[in-house]
């Protein structure tokens, strides 16, 4: 039976992390990644990479915490491991504080990271304003580096990168089997989705290596999360705002409130201002689809709209769109099979 021919479209987080995750896990296959903009040219590479859950209205919560659950072990296990300076992987300690006590004083992943607790009296006298508070130590990713990381994985496996814009997924029915649709914020344009839509975030990179724990506001738009080289400030989240120009004011407002959270920031110098548009989604949409022109068929496995929490649950969804994979390549074998009966 020949190998079977799999395109992964997108070379952002979702896009690499399944093209390795389907690289390592069948053999007879050879996957390429095809995308227009690469590292450090993606949505992912603007993100701080933290791994706190957001939540998916449209996806049942058990299916949101075992996605978190098998990316925090993936990323555990590179973090235990040589590979971890050079993925940009490490454990991170710090607060999420609250200015009124959330209904909800246990999320539904604090058994996922490590030593999630109730913030003690002392310790909340550095958040005067704020009335609660959990410690817990979670994994951060380097983006740049894990996605570069994740390239170069993908190479060892035998898979191929290629720089191209795709118009329309029928561009690649004579040349692969099975295409993956990982094309984030762009599924809008390219399938039709109207489900999707931008939340621009705008963030800023600051050198501060003194700040060493993360500091997050409840409702997750004010946070502080350092990392190996340089530390996010952010941050915003703008509903169907497609503007990637940066705002000088909201620069100017992130960095009071971050701040006003951790004062030993405002004699920070070198700042960089990044800007993102986060492909969200009631629900990430995981599913296999087969398209029908005339009497051909292209099938589809779609793995995108993750909106800010790609990087909690992207091995999670990239397991699962991998499974996916199979089922499409044994749907493809019995095609095949048959057709030589």
């Amino acid at each position: 039976m020949a190998k079977a021919k799999i395109a992964v479209i997108g070379a952002g987080l979702i896009g690499l992390s399944t093209a390795v995750c389907i690289s390592d896990s069948i053999s007879d296959c050879s996957v390429t990644v095809i995308a227009d903009r690469f590292t450090p040219n993606t949505t992912s590479d603007v993100a701080a990479g933290m791994l706190i859950p957001h939540i998916y209205p449209g996806t049942p919560v058990h299916q949101q915490k075992q996605w978190f659950r098998e990316t925090f072990d993936y990323l555990s296990a590179i973090c235990n491991s040589p590979e971890a300076s050079e993925a940009g992987i490490h454990l991170r300690s710090g607060w999420q504080i609250f200015k009124t006590v959330p209904d909800e004083k246990m999320p539904f992943w604090s058994d996922v990271v490590l030593g999630f607790r109730s913030m003690t009296e002392r310790e909340m006298k550095k958040f005067p304003q704020h009335k609660f508070g959990q410690a817990f130590t979670t994994l951060k990713c380097d983006c740049p580096q894990y996605l570069i990381w994740l390239e170069k994985r993908l190479k060892e496996n035998g898979g191929q990168v290629q720089a191209r814009k795709i118009e329309d997924l029928w561009e690649l029915h004579a040349s692969y089997d099975i295409v993956v649709n990982c094309s984030g914020i762009g599924s809008r344009k390219l399938i039709g989705d109207l489900e999707i839509y931008p939340t621009r975030g705008q963030v800023l990179k600051v050198h501060a290596p003194w700040a060493t724990h993360f500091i997050r506001d409840g409702d997750g738009l004010t946070y502080i999360y350092p990392g190996i080289h340089n530390v996010t400030l952010g941050g915003t989240r703008q509903k169907n705002d497609w503007n990637l120009s940066l705002d000088p004011g909201t620069s100017k407002d992130i960095f009071s409130r971050c701040c006003a959270l951790e004062p030993s920031l405002q004699t920070v110098q070198d700042v960089q201002v990044k800007v993102g548009l986060r492909p969200s989604r009631s629900a990430v949409r995981v599913q296999k689809e087969t398209l029908v022109h005339g009497n051909k068929k292209l099938l589809v496995v779609h793995n995108y709209g993750h909106g800010g929490g790609g990087f909690s649950v992207h091995q999670g969804t990239a397991k699962e769109a991998t499974r996916l994979v199979k089922e499409c390549i044994e749907a493809l074998q019995k095609i095949r099979y048959k057709a030589k009966l």
